[in-house]
């Protein structure tokens, strides 16, 4: 993979220099609810790099009356099944002075998006321009998404719901809160008493369902690529309920509020990202679409290429839990880990060797054991000899280091392309990604024993009962859909586009704007034919539900396979491999207005997302 002008070459960065960082918790609001949160986005600096190298500017959320706790990716919030969490997300993109900042990142302003210049008549759309703009720079809005959670629209975090900071210097003219924003919080307001104020959202999160791995990001229409990649995500991490483990015990402890210093932890969840830095530290993102693909315009009005947008982009340097690739010193016992690739583009497959460029394998007695997927435990823990992760997804696995002598150095690695994810299998469908660079993912050192592991043998582990959905009353089929230039026909992909068909088969491209097209009652169970006639494999994610993956079926009729076994429980995103039909079930509890998409943020942010209107208009 070249490394673009300007960029830090990865290979000169110190690999290993820096512990892995395990996030701490996030405190509640001083004096209040144990349950009842401020959560805050702000700029600051990290140190990301390794130490001795420039800190880098980024975004991350925190709690305002602890800004220790500012950091990417931020404190986890611990929630507890069916007890009800408020948060009230701030948008504080200020400056000291309280002057609204302007993006770390290149922000286009030809793509369909939040768009606050246009004011209320022309917020959420796509702009018309005489001449090639340069990136936006006012006021930068966000709304906060909770990813796989379980709620009513008004806490969804809609694309069309965002919101400015409260901020001097915003001109008059334009729009402060997206489209939907008001309804929204009037909505909100009448059914729990609490008012939003200016350049916040209060959001209710009833946290229903299974005891399982969720994340939150931002989500604003256009620009969820550039806030997510700034640093805008962190764990929400639900626990108990009826889906607990019964039988056995999970290694731990996981971080608790008030741990000392020092602590020893079992229980950790790793975000693994891909970022590119520029020589001073700061974060590198292509600033061109010439970055792509080549090409250099014409753009406004001469074409229907946006100028800025990249349709993927990969980033060249690996960060888990916020740092370049970090050690963690583990001890001869089991670990559990829940992953999450929060990624743009880049999908991941993790396995472990002891030596990560020549890729030679770590002893068999290194078993990876999944318990659980998007959406809790699976129906059995499933042994794995790497694990495949789309951007979104998330695996909560048992690593087993107790044969290992003190000493010992394992490496986790990264078989997923430097490129779209295919399908197929590394070294062979596609090219691993470069294994001094973005092939390298955590080194794990083994130190001494501290205290006995009392946690059950993952072979030896019962999981929670799985009750699987009922029957489906419909199926209903969508297409994955590419879009070239209707005036320059040998330039790539211009968009990816969600769509339905018609009634002689022929896939109907749609856009964000168009009307909607999925409108399941509330109640129903479907079966959905997500029929991908693209190149790609996309991770495509329903908002607020969790289904099941019924099966797959090359196009136009191949035979139908099952899902994988680590599929089978519930999840929220699932990836949709190039020409084939991949079938989920779902069941829509609960009425309003959401969103799904192809969660290669670079794609929903240009018109692969679609509304998803559960119940009457």
């Amino acid at each position: 993979m070249p490394v673009e002008a300007g960029v830090l070459d990865p290979a000169a960065i110190e690999k290993y220099a820096a512990e892995l960082v395990i996030p701490a918790v996030m405190p509640p609001d001083r004096g209040a609810d144990p349950d009842s949160y401020t959560i805050a986005v702000r700029q600051f600096r990290q140190q990301m790099l390794p130490p001795g190298g420039p800190a880098t500017t980024v975004w991350g959320y925190g709690s305002p009356g602890h800004p220790e706790t500012f950091y990417s990716p931020s404190c986890t919030v611990e929630a507890t099944c069916n007890q009800a969490v408020q948060v009230r997300w701030v948008n504080q993109l200020v400056d000291a002075n309280g002057r609204h900042l302007p993006h770390l990142l290149p922000v286009d302003p030809t793509l369909h998006w939040a768009n606050p210049p246009g004011g209320v008549s022309g917020r959420d759309s796509q702009p018309t321009f005489t001449s090639t703009p340069g990136p936006y720079t006012g006021p930068v809005p966000m709304v906060t998404h909770l990813h796989g959670g379980a709620n009513g629209e008004a806490s969804d975090g809609y694309a069309e719901a965002w919101y400015l900071p409260d901020a001097r210097g915003i001109p008059r003219d334009y729009a402060r809160v997206g489209s939907f924003y008001e309804e929204f919080a009037k909505k909100s307001e009448k059914r729990h008493g609490v008012p939003w104020g200016p350049g916040e959202a209060v959001f209710h999160y009833a946290n229903p369902g299974r005891a399982t791995t969720l994340w939150f990001h931002d989500h604003t229409l256009g620009l969820t690529r550039l806030n997510v990649y700034a640093g805008m995500a962190g764990f929400y991490l639900l626990r108990g309920g009826t889906s607990e483990l019964e039988d056995g015990v999970l290694p731990g402890p996981a971080p608790r509020l008030g741990d000392p210093p020092g602590k020893r932890y079992y229980e950790i969840p790793i975000v693994i990202q891909d970022r590119s830095f520029r020589a001073d530290g700061s974060l590198f993102y292509p600033s061109s679409r010439a970055q792509f693909d080549g090409f250099k315009g014409p753009y406004v009005p001469g074409s229907d290429i946006a100028p800025i947008w990249n349709p993927e982009y990969f980033g060249t340097t690996m960060v888990s839990n916020g740092r370049t690739w970090p050690v963690l010193r583990v001890e001869p016992r089991r670990y559990r880990f829940r992953f999450l690739n929060g990624c743009n583009a880049r999908s991941l497959i993790l396995k472990t060797v002891t030596d990560p460029v020549a890729h030679r394998p770590a002893p068999a007695a290194l078993a990876w054991w999944q318990l659980g997927s998007e959406g809790g435990f699976l129906p059995k823990v499933v042994r794995r000899e790497d694990v495949l992760l789309a951007p979104a997804e998330r695996a909560d696995v048992i690593v087993d280091f107790t044969s290992f002598p003190v000493g010992t150095e394992l490496y986790l690695i990264n078989e997923g392309p430097d490129a779209v994810y295919t399908g197929g299998t590394p070294g062979k469908d596609f090219a691993a990604a470069n294994a001094k660079t973005t092939g390298q993912v955590i080194k794990f050192v083994v130190g001494p024993l501290t205290t006995a592991d009392t946690s059950t043998p993952p072979a030896q582990l019962t999981l929670p009962h799985f009750e699987p959905l009922g029957p489906a009353s419909r199926t209903r089929r969508v297409s994955l859909n590419e879009v070239a230039s209707t005036r320059l026909p040998h330039v790539s992909a211009r968009q990816v586009l969600l769509g339905t068909f018609d009634a002689q088969g022929k896939p109907k491209p749609l856009g964000w704007g168009d009307p909607v097209t999925e409108n399941p009652a509330q109640g129903a169970t479907e079966i959905w034919e997500i029929v991908n006639l693209t190149s790609d494999a996309h991770p495509i994610h329903i908002h607020e539900i969790q289904f099941q993956v019924v099966d797959r079926q090359a196009v136009p009729a191949g035979t139908r396979r099952p899902p994988e076994a680590w599929e089978r429980g519930f999840k929220d995103t699932v990836f949709a491999y190039p020409h084939e039909i991949t079938r989920v079930k779902v069941h829509f509890g609960r009425a309003g207005r959401f969103m799904w998409h192809c969660h290669m943020l670079e794609h929903e942010d240009n018109e692969m997302m679609r509304p998803l209107l559960v119940g009457p208009a």
